[in-house]
């Protein structure tokens, strides 16, 4: 009798430790999509301010024409990247293409003195300081959920219910540590 209680014990332990692990596995997956979702918003608000920046930059430099459909190119893949992976690195050659435009911005003294494109450059700098502090909350979700899943023994639960490793939202080292290089 004895035995059985204890058995019992330990199966109701071994029941609530399940039940636990698992929410809280699901509380940190559903802060990350929170987290991503949140930088989503500020991406879409990036994405919409971008035409704008286009065609106050158009009107100073009209040669510049390739320049400025990469900027457009490189706006829609962003929007149609569709998973987290791929809006990742279509979100780093988006920014990339950007820092292009303000590095374009200085062979153009009187675009640079222009309200409408100060502006839009500060609207969008606030928007990368948006994204920025965005992509350091969801990579902090990441890392707790990530942690939660593969620690023993909550790493038993997570390949249960076959909960995956998430990847962070990381800058390109090759493109986004280098200097904007503008040729004419």
């Amino acid at each position: 009798m004895i035995i059985i209680g204890i058995i019992l014990i330990l199966v109701v332990l071994i029941i609530i430790f399940a039940i636990t692990t698992y929410n809280a596995i699901i509380t940190l997956k559903n802060q990350t999509e929170e987290g991503f979702s949140t930088m989503d918003v500020y991406l879409k608000k990036r994405f919409d301010l971008i035409p704008n920046l286009v065609a106050t930059v158009k009107g100073y430099a009209a040669h510049e024409a390739e320049t400025l459909e990469k900027v457009i190119e490189k706006r829609n893949t962003a929007y149609q990247a569709g998973e987290a992976g791929k809006i990742v690195q279509a979100e780093a050659d988006m920014s990339n293409t950007i820092r292009g435009i303000f590095a374009l911005s200085e062979n153009y003294p009187q675009l640079k003195a222009n309200e409408n494109f100060i502006d839009l450059q500060k609207q969008l700098q606030s928007i990368e300081n948006d994204i920025s502090n965005a992509r350091k909350y969801y990579n902090g979700c990441v890392k707790q959920y990530n942690t939660k899943i593969q620690m023993f023994p909550a790493s038993i639960i997570a390949g249960m219910f076959h909960f995956e490793k998430l990847s962070y939202f990381e800058v390109d080292n090759d493109t986004e540590r280098k200097n904007v290089k503008v040729e004419f």
